[in-house]
């Protein structure tokens, strides 16, 4: 690996200019969060007033999930090439002008288009903030900024689904402002980069980006997704557009793993990927992410067609949920910094978040709301104890120069999970809604035709005998797919039992030629505790810090 051309000192930043330098990034984090949550609650009338089908509403989160996924690694490895700042303010121009695009939709198949050119530039800005925080914030002090980060993406969670509930419901305003809205709060955050975040270009001599490898990814992962939306629908199981599908996926990401395993910069780098923490911390980001998309993008369908409230009333209805991500998250947060150790929260986390989507499962059309918001509180607790934290656990292991790829890997994996999630959940959830509404029909003996044409997401437009069906079929199924999501997250309870237990460092970079390792030092009281250990220049041996 090539040394750094233009260094400048790895100095932590003052609390003062840290917060400075934060305000900026944490508003660029609220206006990436915005983007899909001022969404959640608003979907179900976007596809019904285009007349979408349920598959059409999977992808239209599956989209930019996607390109967010193929997109986060480059951006990272364009971190290390390029300043920081330019990056993420780049990145904002491109989510924008995907917003604008998208806001102008006049069909289904124009809206996931534009969602996927969003995801390009959502890629970018999940990857570069974390990147910027990691290059101001020493590893043992960012537990607690990342409470600053849990309150960000609780205020994202919670207000935007109450925003896309009042747009919707505001007669003058319509649909179309949920993807408007957005651009006052980007060009607020633009220029509050512009003032406040100071990055030194840390960069390094003949970084290749692997295209090829990227694309690859992306096309397997793409042609497993479209396999996934419509097979045992449009197609067989048993059938040679199955054969041709799942085969083309596997070729296709098996040439990626054979240009991965060549390419001088790989887009998913294999020598961070096969360290111990960094591979069971993708693990754990990859079931997570699964779990947590997957399940919580299908919560504002089962409040408004499984339970029949108002897009607003869905909106506050998911406020136990980003309640237990800010808790969670602050308290956590502040133990990290104070102890310094996270395995502990992780496995915590992972545990509870499999008890919440277990309780979560046990939901119908019927089920009372209180056990529906305690549920979503402990699956918030879950998320906020495991999300950042996972993450932060990788940062740690790599030095500062490598910090742009080893972030970009755990998100690319983390969204990696979120796109394969929602697309087999909200595959899992049209099958059994279709099977159900088509054999209560039949029971009620009332014509499948009767809907006059009209997708079932529109309900409005369906007679009151077959809203009945449908709200029921919905509310009854949405239970189904969380039992899933709870199956999924028991992985990431196994990746963080296996986990080291280290301490977290207290410098930004690995001291002296930035190579460390954690060694056990003497037992207290039980439990091991870890030194950082440096590489002597001189002797290569290692000496005890």
């Amino acid at each position: 690996m090539s040394a750094p051309t233009a260094t400048a000192e790895a100095e932590p930043m003052s609390h003062r200019r840290t917060l400075e330098a934060l305000s900026g990034l944490l508003l660029v984090l609220f206006v990436a969060m915005l983007s899909s949550t001022v969404v959640s609650t608003a979907l179900p009338k976007i596809i019904g007033a285009l007349n979408g089908s349920q598959t059409q509403y999977t992808w239209v989160v599956t989209a930019t999930l996607l390109t967010a996924t193929a997109t986060t690694p480059i951006w990272g490895k364009l971190a290390d090439l390029f300043n920081k700042k330019l990056l993420i303010q780049i990145a904002i121009v491109i989510f924008l002008a995907g917003s604008v695009v998208a806001g102008f939709a006049q069909s289904t198949g124009q809206l996931i288009g534009a969602r996927a050119f969003q995801g390009i530039g959502v890629g970018g800005l999940q990857a570069l903030v974390q990147v910027a925080i990691a290059a101001m914030i020493p590893p043992r002090e960012r537990g607690r900024y990342n409470g600053y980060l849990g309150g960000v993406m609780a205020l994202a969670t919670v207000g935007g689904p109450l925003l896309g509930g009042l747009i919707v419901d505001t007669s003058w305003l319509g649909w179309r402002w949920c993807f408007f809205v957005g651009v006052p709060v980007a060009a607020v955050a633009l220029i509050l980069l512009q003032i406040t975040l100071n990055l030194p270009t840390v960069r390094r001599e003949n970084v290749k980006i692997d295209y090829l490898g990227a694309g690859l990814i992306a096309a397997g992962v793409s042609v497993l997704l479209i396999w996934i939306s419509f097979v045992d629908d449009s197609f067989a199981w048993l059938s040679w557009q199955t054969g041709a599908m799942v085969g083309g996926s596997v070729l296709l990401l098996a040439l990626a793993v054979w240009v991965e395993s060549r390419a001088a910069e790989p887009v998913v780098p294999l020598a961070i990927v096969r360290e111990r923490t960094t591979a069971l911390a993708i693990l754990g980001s990859l079931a997570v992410g699964m779990a947590m998309f997957g399940g919580a993008v299908f919560l504002g369908q089962y409040f408004q067609i499984g339970r029949g409230y108002s897009p607003t009333e869905a909106g506050l209805l998911t406020i136990p949920m980003m309640a237990g991500v800010l808790i969670s998250s602050i308290v956590a947060g502040r133990l990290i910094t104070s102890t310094g150790r996270i395995k502990p929260y992780i496995v915590a986390g992972s545990i509870i978040l499999v008890a919440g989507f277990a309780l979560l499962g046990t939901i119908d059309h019927q089920t009372s709301l209180v056990l529906v918001g305690a549920a979503m509180f402990i699956v918030g607790v879950g998320v906020g104890m495991t999300m950042q934290n996972l993450v932060l656990a990788v940062q740690n292991t790599v030095a500062l120069r490598d910090i742009g790829a080893a972030s970009s890997t755990v998100a690319f994996f983390r969204s990696l999970g979120g796109t394969i999630g929602v697309s087999v959940l909200g595959a899992v959830l049209a099958r059994q809604v279709t099977d159900r509404i088509t054999h209560d029909l039949a029971a009620a003996g009332i014509p499948a035709g009767s809907g006059g044409g009209s997708s079932t997401l529109n309900l409005a437009a369906l007679p009151a005998p077959v809203q009945e069906i449908v709200r029921a079929a919905y509310g009854d199924a949405t239970g189904h797919i969380f039992l899933i999501s709870a199956a999924i997250a028991v992985v990431g309870i196994i990746a963080a039992l296996l986990l080291k237990p280290v301490m977290l460092r207290s410098s930004l970079d690995l001291p002296d030629t930035g190579r460390s390792v954690a060694v056990a030092a003497d037992a207290v009281d039980g439990a091991p505790a870890f030194d950082e250990v440096a590489i002597d220049p001189g002797t290569k041996d290692p000496v005890r810090r």
